[in-house]
């Protein structure tokens, strides 16, 4: 049962990837570490660095709620934003840490630049993991920052057991504009229960 948390708390780190919970959401959510127990029979929200999801600016309701594209979006912006986000995937399918990290703001909202590149390291160490995404949807558009919407599925498999988890859920990935990049600043992710 242990492996099995294990595996269940690795999924919603890495689904992210590019998170850690900061100190007022860890008391009621899941800090992303291994060694915490994943909630049970729950449905269970990684909050990436939102301290309250009524007060953050995340284009729609996590848990529900119509998916809708931004209709103010450029065409040569929506290929920038969206193969940044194809890039972003990808690199950490094929786990070239890297590669990930320079997907990744240097000065982000959701998480730490520094914390995030050891936490992959970790993860690229102990787990084989595979995120698809489908449904991708930018849904809130502005110059400087920019909200993807996906359906992600998460196949994991710890290394050193051959435990498996599959695991999906929705998220929203925040890009922001620097230097002519689009680069992810945070993430909001919640798990569909597993019940």
């Amino acid at each position: 049962m242990k492996i099995i948390q294990t595996i269940t708390l690795a999924a919603f780190a890495l689904t992210l990837a590019a998170c850690n919970s900061n100190d007022e959401t860890a008391q009621n959510q899941n800090t992303n570490s291994a060694g915490n127990i994943a909630p049970t029979n729950t449905q269970a929200t990684t909050d990436h660095g939102a301290q309250d999801k009524s007060e953050t600016n995340v284009g729609f309701e996590l848990s529900g709620g119509n998916i809708e594209e931004a209709t103010n979006v450029p065409d040569k912006e929506k290929t920038a934003i969206i193969d940044s986000f194809t890039e972003y995937m990808e690199s950490f399918n094929e786990e070239d840490t890297e590669r990930y990290m320079n997907t990744i703001s240097k000065n982000p909202e959701g998480f730490n630049y520094d914390a995030e590149k050891v936490k992959v390291e970790e993860t690229f160490h102990d787990f084989d993991t595979i995120r698809t995404a489908e449904n991708i949807t930018i849904i809130k558009y502005d110059k400087s920052q920019a909200q993807v919407f996906s359906n992600i599925h998460t196949s994991l498999e710890q290394m050193d057991t051959g435990a498996k988890l599959d695991q999906n859920g929705r998220q929203v990935t925040v890009f922001v504009k620097e230097n002519s990049e689009w680069l992810v600043s945070s993430v909001y992710y919640i798990g569909e229960s597993t019940e």
